[in-house]
């Protein structure tokens, strides 16, 4: 086997180390005022993002090969974390949603493993199956209905947001497959009546809607946090406001070092800070696809895009909420937002491509 991808773990690396910067800096008033530790997140997301490396490099190891042996195994495991996590008293309730097992301080999210395991499982299907794909009920309705399974059991929870990335991940997996175009325009029209009704179930999600729309409707509820957003994009300029000189995470915008990480960079270092931002991003996404390209095992394939789309798509996802461009869904930028399950998800993940790489 070659070497593995070194301009792509190198951009990973840095783009992680970047994110702990930022969170410190975005973290670091809100931490002394809580724990009466400025340095809290900074030293969590440290942690995490040593044992993510260290999983990386152990991944990086492990032929891809294994995966589309266990890829049931896998998944079984994770729909099992997915109800237990629902039980009271074993999974813990944090901002209103049953999506974490509480460890000591820390909390584990088995909604981020499933995304990674139902990518597997998919790869694993297309590949083993590749003239069933053609035929809807076959090739297409088995992964669909395990990846509705999974949403069904993170909407309970509930959380948009993951179920929603897990969703359009697999269609874009199916897309790639070569599965018949008219079948995309239905599951599109489908999806449009279902997220309808899903926002009409929850009011929250209807006042989400409306603050949306017009943040000022309810400038201190609903609207707060996409109004508070604004304010710390607004005034970055070229080089923004200089690092942890940012005013919003004074108890402005709400623990600013998770989903709206991205406010506080634009804030701090402007337009330069999107930029290193984007240069990292367009890095990393543009050296996995050339990895998927360059492999010749389609089951190497599938699994490379699916977890490159599912990395894109949740970045675009969450850059486009902290813009104001579509309502607020909770969702994580991957490798720069604090998250132990996030990032270190992430990382296996990009350790499983390097695996890839080092067999092209």
């Amino acid at each position: 086997m070659k070497r593995f991808d070194y301009k792509l773990f190198i951009s990973v690396v840095l783009i992680s180390l970047f994110g702990i910067l930022m969170i410190y800096s975005a973290s670091s008033i809100w931490s002394e005022y809580k724990f009466n530790d400025e340095f809290r997140y900074l030293k969590l997301q440290g942690l995490f993002f040593i044992i993510g490396i260290i999983a990386l490099y152990i991944v990086s190891k492990v032929d891809y090969t294994k995966y589309l042996k266990k890829a049931n195994v896998i998944l079984g495991i994770c729909f099992l974390l997915l109800i237990l996590v629902l039980i009271p008293g074993i999974g813990t309730i944090r901002n209103g949603s049953r999506s974490w097992f509480g460890v000591g301080g820390m909390g584990v999210q088995p909604s981020e493993f499933m995304k990674l395991a139902i990518i597997i499982f998919a790869s694993k299907y297309l590949s083993t199956n590749p003239k069933e794909v053609k035929n809807i009920v076959k090739g297409v309705f088995p992964i669909l209905f395990i990846t509705l399974l999974a949403f069904f059991l993170i909407m309970l929870q509930p959380d948009l947001g993951t179920g929603a990335i897990i969703l359009v991940s697999i269609i874009g997996l199916l897309f790639i497959s070569g599965v018949n175009m008219s079948f995309f325009i239905k599951i599109g029209m489908v999806g449009v009546i279902g997220l309808v009704l899903l926002i009409i179930a929850a009011p929250y999600r209807i006042k989400r809607i409306v603050s949306f729309i017009n943040p000022w409707t309810d400038p201190l509820g609903s609207g707060f946090q996409s109004i508070q957003s604004l304010y710390a994009i607004g005034p970055g300029g070229l080089l923004g406001m200089g690092l942890f000189n940012s005013v919003q995470k004074h108890f402005y915008l709400p623990e600013p070092q998770t989903d709206f990480i991205f406010s506080i960079i634009s804030e701090e270092l402007g337009i330069l800070g999107i930029l290193i931002v984007a240069i990292l991003f367009i890095s990393i996404f543009y050296r996995c696809i050339k990895i998927a390209l360059n492999t010749d095992n389609l089951f190497a394939k599938y699994l490379v895009f699916g977890i490159t789309f599912q990395l894109a798509f949740q970045t675009i996802l969450n850059l486009s909420v902290v813009v104001g461009l579509i309502p607020i869904t909770g969702v994580t930028l991957p490798f720069l937002s604090y998250g132990g399950s996030s990032l270190i998800l992430s990382l296996i993940s990009i350790g499983i491509i390097l695996n890839v790489s080092r067999h092209n």
